[in-house]
């Protein structure tokens, strides 16, 4: 039954994102929710390693800045196909992701954050100083837009939400499944504990592995379609600034989720446009809100619900046994 109605859930949210462009006031507004969708591809990656394995990455921007690159660099320098690059893009990032991750996930906790930490700044430090390969400061400009499938073109708002919007439910849908697999169960049995991981047999290193290089898999696909969809790159994409708004998403909706980060990253966007009238005082207001929300609200929007529906049904079902005792003990007096 749980499956079923979040099976029912998710196709509720489809139609509303299918039906929202009718709907929306302007072009910006879809803009905006474009940026939301690929925001989420990538905080979906994030929470694959955060949320489910319990490894707080830090550098999860930076490898989305190296999709985004990728698609940059063979694009604009080498006259790449954008198709092709946009595959690359995660391929590339999967690559770096697993010769890092050789290094980084030997280490736990706080240690393998500072470590991650260091990797996002340094590869922030690469695209800022290589001139030659990542344009530097000015950044790489002229970015193809995705070309045309058949005959649907992606050279409008509406026709790019879409893109984005398809990418999204594809990578939403294989995410479901990898963390319902045997797969996502080791991934969530190293995060609760390690000897008892290893207790059940499960090879520590190579999980943790393949977990950070589904995670940036994640972020570098997000970054091919933010290439494409922003058209224009710079080194600051690579601040570790932007995987905390990432964090944030998961705290908002619920960590440890797969619709949690998704919910966090359609909501808060919004919240901070709606709050631009403050100008560079939004952010005195929307942090105690965040504050707030986590301290009322610690588990996300998703852990709340699903925590006060298990409660529900806990209850539900202890009434039931109660019922079914006290008809067995009327019914046994009864024959006495």
């Amino acid at each position: 039954m749980a499956r079923i109605e979040g099976t029912y859930g998710w196709l509720l949210l489809l139609l509303l994102a299918v039906v929202y462009p009718f709907v929306a006031g302007n072009s910006y507004h879809l803009t905006v929710m474009t940026m939301a969708f690929i925001l989420a591809i990538a905080t979906l990656g994030l929470n694959l390693i955060t949320g489910c394995t319990g490894q707080f990455n830090l550098a999860h921007a930076g490898f989305m800045a190296i999709g985004a690159y990728t698609v940059g660099i063979l694009t604009v320098d080498y006259g790449v196909p954008f198709w092709i690059a946009f595959l690359l893009s995660g391929v590339v990032s999967a690559v770096i992701g697993l010769l890092i991750g050789v290094l980084c996930l030997r280490l736990k906790g706080h240690y393998f954050s500072i470590f991650t930490l260091c990797v996002g700044y340094i590869i922030f430090l690469f695209i800022e100083k290589s001139d030659s390969i990542t344009h530097g400061t000015v950044g790489i400009m002229g970015i193809p837009a995705p070309p045309g499938i058949g005959s649907f073109d992606f050279d409008t708002p509406m026709s790019m939400y879409y893109l984005a919007l398809a990418f999204l439910v594809v990578g939403v849908w294989l995410m479901r499944r990898l963390v319902a697999s045997i797969i996502g169960r080791s991934f969530t049995a190293v995060r609760n504990s390690d000897a008892l991981a290893e207790a059940l047999g499960i090879n520590l290193m190579r999980t943790k592995i393949l977990s950070f290089v589904l995670s940036v898999f994640y972020a570098g696909f997000a970054g091919g379609l933010y290439a494409g969809h922003v058209r224009f790159l710079g080194p600051d994409m690579a601040y570790v600034t932007h995987t905390f708004d990432m964090v944030m998403f998961m705290l908002i909706g619920g960590i440890g989720t797969v619709l949690g980060p998704v919910l966090g990253a359609l909501i808060v966007p919004w919240i901070t446009q709606y709050l631009q009238f403050l100008q560079d005082y939004r952010m005195v207001v929307f942090g105690p809100l965040l504050i707030l929300l986590l301290i009322f609200v610690p588990d996300g929007i998703v852990g709340t619900y699903r925590k006060r529906r298990a409660r529900k049904l806990a209850a539900q079902a202890a009434a039931k046994n109660r019922q079914s005792s006290q008809v067995g003990v009327k019914e046994a007096q009864n024959h006495a």
